[in-house]
């Protein structure tokens, strides 16, 4: 089919050219003897106009309609500015309707008000969204870039199995029967952790592969249950190496996308500071407002909450905000304390204002003037600064204070746009101790390298274990994790009894991994990147189904699709799975 070039290209050194043109009718606008049409396809707009020789040829065409379109490129009277193409238009001599279409549900403009639900329902007309597009184009060359660079430092793509073998520890796994081994199952891969070292083993030494992965976990805006990763694995190499690695992608990436040069090398700071400054291990650095630790300063106070806190063996925490006094009522300084204490569990939210050169506030009367003082030259308080003081354990404490520092940046307007902050968080914790398991678990994965220097707390003190795992943070998300792993026989096997498995267990679970460990296991780590997150932050939406082809609504459906849905009992019986009583009842 002819097609000389795309509408989105021309430009006004194109004027006076003939061209040829396909796509979809955005817009139509009749004006007596001329009509104006607007038609897209996925390069971009072209205003088309048709005089009343050939008008008539297009009197019953609507929104949606596809054309072809041959004509004269002129200079348009009235540009428009708002369009790249804006200061041209195309003079018809010739048109095709090539096929017709019904009324679209939804609005396909990058500003809709078409609900989301339905949207998604109809994706397929979603994505003709100019904004939907950019976002496509924008992951495709995200991917490019990753492959070319990768390439470039010795890394091989290889493409790692999606039907394996369910290894629960962690997120769950999505689990798909055998028909030919009844009762078996395989699971679909959170990530391809295992192979991925498995080709460590193997010699490959450089390993990446954008990566399809699969968590059935409660969902969040920024996750859907499927997802990819950028996923890297490097032998003989240390935290630098990877590092190193990955900031070079992230520059390339940043480059060719944005134009933006970033830092030469991105800020580290271990888990436990990250935690005691900005309670959060995702931190967004384009603010400060950091958490203070103003616990020497009421050491021995009179105030009694404080001091039972504190004899406790808990911690006084306070965040200030320049300029936000004015800003909150009591009645708003009230919802931030149910926030905190809904969402963490915190006991109280205290708070002081400076007015006029003295500090007023809800525990001002039980301060002394020397903690006041304490207070005024910590924060450096000025007129019409606030500060927000959480007392309890140090967990709550640094988690409820962290909530509320994200959540006062957004409401005060404080957060620089088209600012790019990366954070290594390093030394994270080995283990959590899992309540409903009653044991330690692994925090990351039970394949990560502790610390050389607290090995020998494995067993003893578990709790104050840390490891050689690490995130990458991107203004307030979470890019990547990742970790150096272990590659000693013994040292596995004594991670796998921290956590309460025996070697039998592990065995069980992991044999075929473990054996693999006998034949020289060469030292390695790796990251997994994760591209929504990536291309979210780049393009600017918090909304991860913005950057998804084909998403899920948050309650894991496929509203276009109605997926999941029931399959015949045929299928059921040829995979010999029988339902139970109560979820037939519940279908």
């Amino acid at each position: 089919m002819e097609r000389t070039c795309g509408n989105g290209t021309l430009r006004i050194s194109d004027a006076g050219k003939t061209v040829t043109l396909i796509g979809w009718v955005a817009r139509r606008r009749n004006f007596g003897a001329l009509v104006f049409v607007d038609l897209r396809d996925r390069s971009g707009i072209v205003q088309i106009v048709f005089d009343e020789n050939i008008a008539d040829q297009i009197k019953d065409v609507r929104s949606e309609y596809i054309l072809q379109v041959t004509g004269t490129v002129e200079v348009r009277k009235d540009a428009n500015p708002k369009l790249p193409t804006g200061e041209i238009e195309v003079h018809a001599e010739s048109v095709r309707i090539i096929n017709s279409a019904m009324t679209p549900p939804i609005t396909i403009a990058d500003e809709t008000d078409s609900l989301e639900d339905t949207r998604l329902k109809y994706r397929y007309l979603d994505l003709r969204r100019p904004i939907l597009q950019k976002y496509m184009m924008l992951r495709h060359q995200v991917c490019m870039i990753a492959r070319n660079t990768l390439d470039s430092r010795g890394f091989v793509e290889v493409e790692t199995p999606i039907l394996a073998r369910s290894t629960p520890e962690g997120a769950r796994d999505y689990l798909v029967p055998s028909r030919i081994y009844n009762g078996k199952f395989w699971a679909l891969p959170q990530s391809p952790q295992i192979y991925k070292q498995l080709l460590m083993i193997g010699g490959m030494e450089r390993y990446f592969q954008i990566a399809r992965c699969f968590r059935d976990e409660d969902l969040r805006a920024d996750r859907q249950p499927e997802f990819t990763q950028i996923d890297i694995e490097m032998s003989f190499v240390d935290e630098n190496d990877v590092f190193g690695t990955v900031e070079t992608l992230m520059k390339d990436i940043f480059k060719g996308t944005k134009n933006v040069d970033l830092e030469e090398h991105f800020i580290r700071i271990p888990w436990k500071e990250c935690m005691s400054r900005y309670g959060s291990d995702k931190p967004d650095l384009r603010y400060g407002n950091e958490i203070h630790d103003l616990s020497s300063i009421f050491a021995g106070t009179g105030f009694q909450v404080f001091a039972n806190v504190l004899n406790a063996g808990g911690i006084v925490d306070g965040i200030k905000f320049a300029h936000a006094a004015g800003k909150y009522s009591r009645k708003g300084l009230d919802q931030l304390q149910d926030f905190i204490k809904a969402g963490f569990k915190a006991k109280a939210l205290a708070y002081l204002k400076m007015e006029k050169g003295e500090l007023s506030g809800s525990i001002a009367k039980a301060l002394s003037d020397t903690e006041k003082q304490a207070l005024i030259q910590e924060f450096d308080m000025q007129d019409e600064d606030l500060v927000l003081i959480v007392a309890d354990k140090a967990p709550v404490a640094q988690s409820s204070l962290g909530a509320l520092r994200v959540r006062l940046a957004h409401e005060l307007e404080i957060i620089p746009e088209n600012e790019y902050k990366f954070l290594w968080v390093t030394d994270f914790p080995m283990f959590e101790f899992s309540e409903e398991e009653g044991r330690w678990v692994a925090q990351h994965h039970p394949f990560t390298a502790p610390k050389e220097e607290d090995v020998d707390k494995l067993f003893t003190d578990p709790g104050n274990v840390y490891s050689r795992a690490y995130d990458l943070v991107l203004n307030g998300y979470e890019l990547l994790s990742g970790s150096i792993r272990i590659h000693d026989q013994e040292l596995q096997a004594k991670v796998f009894e921290a956590i309460g498995l025996t070697m039998e267990e592990a065995k069980a679970r992991f044999g075929f991994f473990l054996d693999a460990f006998k034949y020289g296991t060469p030292p390695h780590g790796g990251v997994g990147i994760g591209l929504e997150r990536l291309i979210m932050v780049l393009a600017g939406t918090e909304n991860i189904r913005d950057v998804v082809a084909f998403p899920t609504t948050n309650s894991s459906l496929d509203l276009m699709s109605d997926a999941p849905n029931v399959v015949d009992q045929r299928q059921l019986d040829i995979l010999g799975i029988e339902l139970s009583e109560k979820t037939k009842k519940n279908l």
